[in-house]
């Protein structure tokens, strides 16, 4: 559940500390007071698109974060196991917004993107906006709402995925027999060019030892002299440097015995002779072995010119040409596939027929849930002041598609003895409103979040009508935590957390205030919600009955 939020320099907010109760939580307030503030920052900790035009005057930064208790939150805790945070029973999402447009995302302190806070916050909070009704009339989310009612989510989404893989395939199919002398042309060419390329018989790792060693019979004549000069120098001249060197260190040897601070560089002069006399065996050796060869430098440079050609014909780098080899086979590979029409056949048949597979069983949950949904929808009418109304779950077959193998519509009669029709056709916004509170209530159950917050669902309603809608919300909130934004009395008064926003001037800054109501407060903003601008002890006292009544 959410727990807290805490706001520092956002809009008109100068500084917000909030805690939350579990249950149904009402938030009110005049008009232009910043209630939507609240649901603004709360987004925006959970990963919505920010703007800096949201950072309060006279400041360079914006913070916000929330506190979200997420024990039983199996989804959360999953998500937070796959990403590998960890976290113990609370979570911490925030979020620093900056002058310049950028912003930093925080889970538990450690940096996270915005889009991780917002994957992790879609199973934190849903919000439902003022306008959130008119989204009703998509048909995208009537089959959205059908699929989470029926708890067919996973299932939907597995269907959709099953289908792109059969209409690649199918596409791929198509693509063949439209190309068959194409590709047969590509596969015959490949065949001679991978030909030519095995038998050249050439890997990266030759084209290395080929150029040391090319370089190595190339200067053989320089090496040999300069190494049989080096040796000459250090053990076989007449005034060579072992001979000097060893003649030091005999005369060292002895002058140790008179004095043994000459120690020291005795031993050093020891480990010089060590080292000249194993440079002169390594040198020997290396004479030994090395010689002039013109026969193995002309095979050499002719293996060279040979990879070099291979290597213009193909217009790649010699060290390219294994890679290209590789390309070439994967491509013949997939080419020899497309000319065995019967096995691609099999696999878009056996693609189709488990697409099919589940998306029957999604169209059984779809019609099983439909009725469901329309029974329960169409009780809530004749609640919500919609006397003989009925509301309907049409399922229309329609072509295979990502979507299933139906169309999902919502059809609603306004009244006793009229033909349900499309929902964009018949529904007066008011009616779309109670509609839509109804859905969220109904279908609220099947969800797994646990906060909901309402901004102001409940506009275009009044009268009884109100009172019904805040006994909804009061039920929704006995199983989850429900947040409404709300102008209602009758709505407000079922609430067993109520908080007021209000907004204060001092030298010309406007700043948002947020509380939480006492009794004695919270009959004072009844009464300012019933009788508008003037509290009388009359309003009091009809927003003292409302509170008992309702609670």
């Amino acid at each position: 559940m959410l727990q807290a939020l805490s706001i520092r320099n956002f809009v008109i907010v100068e500084q917000l500390d909030l805690e939350f109760s579990q249950g149904y939580t009402t938030l009110t307030g005049e008009t232009g007071a910043g209630k939507s503030i609240l649901i603004d920052a709360l987004s925006l900790a959970l990963g919505a698109r920010n703007e800096a035009e949201v950072i309060r005057n006279g400041c360079d930064k914006a913070d916000i974060s929330v506190t979200v208790g997420i024990q039983n939150n199996l989804g959360a805790q999953a998500w937070l196991d796959e990403n590998e945070i960890e976290v113990d029973d609370d979570l911490i999402l925030r979020r620093v917004i900056y002058s310049d447009g950028r912003s930093r995302g925080f889970i538990n302190g450690a940096a996270a993107t915005v889009g991780q806070l917002r994957a992790l916050g879609e199973f934190l909070v849903d919000i439902y906006s003022q306008n959130a009704h008119h989204s009703l009339l998509n048909v995208n989310t009537q089959r959205q709402i059908l699929d989470a009612f029926s708890g067919s989510n996973a299932l939907a989404k597995q269907v959709a995925e099953q289908y792109k893989a059969w209409h690649a395939l199918h596409v791929q199919q198509g693509e063949i027999e439209k190309n068959a002398a194409a590709y047969a042309d590509e596969l015959a060419e490949l065949r001679d060019k991978t030909r030519e390329l095995t038998q050249l018989g050439f890997s990266a790792d030759e084209w290395e030892d080929l150029q040391v060693e090319h370089s190595r019979l190339g200067n053989s004549a320089e090496l040999i002299a300069g190494v049989e000069e080096s040796l000459h120098l250090i053990s076989e001249g007449d005034l060579d440097a072992l001979s000097m060197v060893s003649q030091a260190q005999q005369k060292l040897s002895d002058l140790v015995e008179l004095d043994s601070a000459l120690k020291e560089a005795s031993e050093t002069i020891d480990s010089a002779v060590i080292q000249l006399q194993e440079t002169a065996r390594s040198l020997s050796r290396y004479l030994q072995r090395e010689d002039i060869d013109p026969a193995r430098l002309s095979e050499v440079e002719s293996r060279i010119q040979a990879v070099h050609g291979m290597a213009r014909k193909y217009r790649a780098q010699p060290d390219e040409l294994p890679e290209l080899l590789s390309t070439w086979e994967m491509r013949m590979t997939e080419l020899e596939s497309f000319a065995n029409d019967g096995e691609l056949a099999k696999q878009v048949e056996a693609a189709l027929a488990t697409y099919k597979q589940s998306a029957n069983t999604l169209s059984e949950a779809r019609k099983i849930s439909a009725q469901d949904l329309s029974a329960k929808i169409s009780e809530e009418m004749q609640r919500l002041s919609l006397s003989g109304g009925q509301f309907k779950v049409a399922l229309e077959p329609c072509e295979q598609s990502a979507n299933g193998l139906e169309q999902v519509a919502f059809l609603v009669a306004g009244h006793a003895g009229v033909e349900p029709r499309p929902l964009n056709k018949v529904a007066s916004g008011g009616e779309l409103s109670r509609i839509s509170l109804a859905l969220h209530v109904t279908t609220a159950a099947q969800g797994s979040v646990p906060c909901m917050i309402f901004d102001e669902v409940d506009v275009g309603i009044g009268g009884g009508v109100a009172e019904v809608v805040g006994k909804l919300l009061k039920q929704l909130g006995e199983n989850r935590q429900v947040l409404v934004i709300t102008h209602l009395a009758q709505v407000a008064a079922q609430a067993a957390q109520h908080l007021q926003v209000s907004k204060t001037q001092t030298d010309n800054t406007t700043l948002s205030h947020i509380q939480q109501l006492s009794d004695e407060e919270r009959v004072e903003e009844i009464a300012r919600m019933s009788g508008g601008l003037e509290i009388t002890d009359a309003t009091r006292k009809h927003a003292e009955e409302m509170l008992d009544l309702l609670n």
